[in-house]
């Protein structure tokens, strides 16, 4: 029996080189990703960076789509994207070319040391969720409440359409 399809959450940041670029680039890939159908893209934001100071501000956005890959799968195939697109993994919360996040699973949790879902600063990002509110405003994360409750409770300001 073929694995069913789960709707699964991404985001998507980047503040190094062209940032939007490198966001449609890996969504790009990702939508053809084999085991991953109808990708749906929030709106590109401009957010203040979290983490060492200096940084030039991110471009970030949240993409929704069903797959029939394991968390695990699609983690693998997130980073593998980041690679393509020359991440260095060193500075906790530095400067990045790309940086792609799962959010959430449907049906799935996860707590181990390379994985845990759903993803853990979730409700306290607003960079996420702005954007995760555009998508899937009644989406329960476990143990947190809605998206959009939790967007409408987060302060926004360091966050605004890309433009």
């Amino acid at each position: 029996m073929a694995p069913a399809f789960r709707k699964a959450y991404v985001a998507l940041g980047a503040n190094l080189g062209d940032p939007p670029t490198a966001l449609r680039t890996a969504l790009q890939a990702l939508a053809q990703t084999p085991g991953v159908r109808a990708l749906e893209v929030s709106s590109f934001y401009r957010s203040a960076p979290v983490g060492p100071e200096g940084q030039p501000d991110y471009c970030n956005a949240v993409c929704a789509f069903e797959t029939e890959l394991t968390p695990e799968a699609l983690l693998e195939r997130l980073q593998a994207l980041e690679a393509a697109a020359g991440r260095q993994r060193g500075v906790r919360w530095g400067p990045r070319t790309l940086d792609l996040d799962l959010l959430h699973v449907e049906g799935e949790t996860r707590d181990t040391p390379a994985l845990q879902l759903p993803h853990p600063r979730l409700h306290e990002r607003a960079f996420v969720l702005v954007p995760l509110a555009e998508l899937a405003p009644q989406l329960a994360i476990p143990g947190r409440g809605r998206v959009a409750a939790l967007a409408a409770a987060i302060d926004r300001s360091t966050v605004r359409r890309w433009t």
